[in-house]
């Protein structure tokens, strides 16, 4: 999931339906500064939020989630038994479409950190996306010399890396998390093994004596699969 792309979707749908950040804030019960992120790619709404986007201008969530709405095609008056194919076709492969997305949230089970994301799965694949993290330990201003991060599941003992993230130099852990974004396509795993894995985020920081410091973030799935 691209955060940016769905901002731009949700900023298409405004302005198709003429409505300003806070007119839009208004119907979802949110505040137009809680819009205006959405737009700028600082955040993503929650899941009923989406839903909701989905259902009230015609969209499903798959759509949102891509950041792109598909092309719906111009009906075309042609003569009625080949419109009876048409409709018949469309049937058929509405019947075969696989089953729209499912969602959970993404928490932090640490309390020195506090995250957003979610899980977006079906019978066929999980997708999982994380950011917005935040640091609300024990104040921390060093300059870390450099830093990275990797995301891990542990399962029965056994630790395995899915995916990194760019490292930087000479930065503070709180500017550093500001750029974290954790993004699985296509997990191996469907919903369901992931409630029985643990999921964690690693931060390696080295200091300017080359000591590395090391930030652990658990990761919570909220709710159960369906």
């Amino acid at each position: 999931m691209d955060q940016d792309k769905i901002g731009k979707l949700i900023e298409s749908i405004r302005k198709e339906h003429h409505l300003t950040q806070k007119e839009l804030a208004d119907h979802l019960g949110v505040t137009h500064q809680a819009v205006s992120k959405w737009e700028n790619g600082r955040n993503i709404p929650d899941i009923g939020i989406l839903k909701q986007l989905a259902e009230d201008y015609d969209l499903n969530l798959e759509e949102i989630l891509n950041g792109e709405k598909k092309k719906r095609k111009t009906p075309i008056y042609i003569k009625w038994i080949p419109i009876l194919f048409v409709v018949v076709g469309i049937i058929i492969v509405s019947l075969l479409k696989p089953k729209d997305f499912e969602f959970k949230t993404i928490s932090s089970k640490c309390s020195d950190f506090e995250l957003s994301g979610s899980a977006a799965y079906n019978k066929e694949k999980t997708s999982i996306y994380i950011s917005n993290i935040e640091f609300c330990g024990k104040e921390n201003k060093t300059i870390y010399q450099e830093m990275n991060c990797y995301f891990y599941e542990k399962k029965e003992g056994e630790k395995e890396l899915i995916s990194t993230c760019p490292k930087k130099e000479n930065t503070t852990l709180e500017d550093y998390l500001k750029e974290v974004r954790i993004e699985i396509e296509d997990s191996k795993n469907l919903c369901k093994d992931l409630t029985k894995t643990t999921l964690m985020i690693e931060i390696a920081a080295k200091t300017k004596e080359n000591k590395i410091e090391t930030f652990l973030i658990p990761i919570k799935l909220n709710d159960s699969c369906k």
